[in-house]
């Protein structure tokens, strides 16, 4: 007996708030590996790893949005908390490997194919892990030609996500792109469930073991959602203001003698003079200079 599936049970609120969270978390990654690449040494894995994050609780929150839509008139569904917590390590991590290849070797065509081959699937596998992580009174087939579109989807928007995370600069032109991105992996997501088809095996007696689509997805994705917002927080601020000016990015006069800091400020009083102060002996504290100082 195949079951009466419906993908949009309350109307357009769940595609429309899953395109949003995809959206934001894209936006989010998009800023913070941009900013990466202004920093070469200390916060540079730093910025990678919370884009990666982004990203995937981005990518993982649309899903099981979008997923609260799904209903079968038939049976209840329910979902399995080990699962759907590992689609969402799944989404982060293989994120995460992409963006670090792309971060540290820069937008050359073998980096953003190989990352974005690698981040695809993630996205892919988090999508499929989270379905096999649904419990009902059935299974749930699905259409090869569907889910080998899903996957292309998949892999050609992460591709171009990385391409424009170290290539698209400013604020229009990366919110342009997050939008973009939102699409293409919300797209991924419904191609996906298109495919999808439910066998139901006899009448349902019970709701089944597991918890309901409500009583675990909004506790589950309400602790991503407040780690996009804060991420979001920090990615408004500059850097410094958040944790400090790194060493390196103090800065240094180009044209400025050896040894005097730009802008013309001096040593404050009581400081050690650093390496290289002076070449020229008579310019040290305490030797008599030849113009009578």
């Amino acid at each position: 007996m195949q079951g009466t599936m419906d993908g949009f049970s309350y109307g357009l609120v769940t595609p429309v708030a899953a395109y949003a969270m995809a959206s934001l978390g894209a936006a989010l990654g998009l800023r913070c590996t941009t900013r990466s690449v202004r920093n070469r040494d200390s916060f540079k894995a730093g910025w990678l790893a919370l884009g990666a994050t982004s990203i995937g609780s981005g990518i993982w929150t649309m899903h099981f949005i979008a997923m609260m839509g799904f209903t079968v008139d038939e049976v209840p569904i329910t979902y399995d908390r080990p699962i759907t917590f590992a689609s969402l390590a799944v989404a982060i991590v293989m994120v995460g490997i992409g963006i670090f290849i792309v971060g540290y070797r820069g937008a050359t065509p073998m980096a953003l194919v190989t990352g974005g081959t690698i981040t695809g699937l993630g996205v892919a596998s988090m999508h499929y892990l989270g379905m096999a992580g649904m419990r009902l009174q059935g299974s749930i087939n699905y259409d090869t030609l569907a889910v080998v579109l899903s996957v292309l989807v998949a892999v050609f928007a992460a591709t171009a996500a990385l391409w424009a995370a170290v290539s698209v600069h400013g604020f229009l032109a990366s919110l342009g792109a997050s939008l973009v991105m939102g699409v293409a992996v919300t797209g991924m997501h419904y191609t996906g469930m298109a495919g999808v088809s439910v066998h139901l095996h006899g009448v349902p007696t019970s709701a089944g073991v597991g918890e309901s689509a409500t009583s675990l997805l909004l506790p589950m994705m309400l602790g991503p959602v407040i780690f996009l917002l804060l991420a979001g927080v920090v990615v408004m601020f500059d850097p410094m203001l958040v944790m400090g000016e790194p060493e390196w990015q103090k800065p240094v006069g180009k044209g400025a003698a050896p040894g005097i800091p730009a802008g013309g400020a001096g040593l404050t009083l009581g400081t050690r003079p650093p390496a290289g102060w002076a070449t020229d002996p008579s310019m040290h504290e305490g030797t008599p200079r030849s113009d009578g100082w």
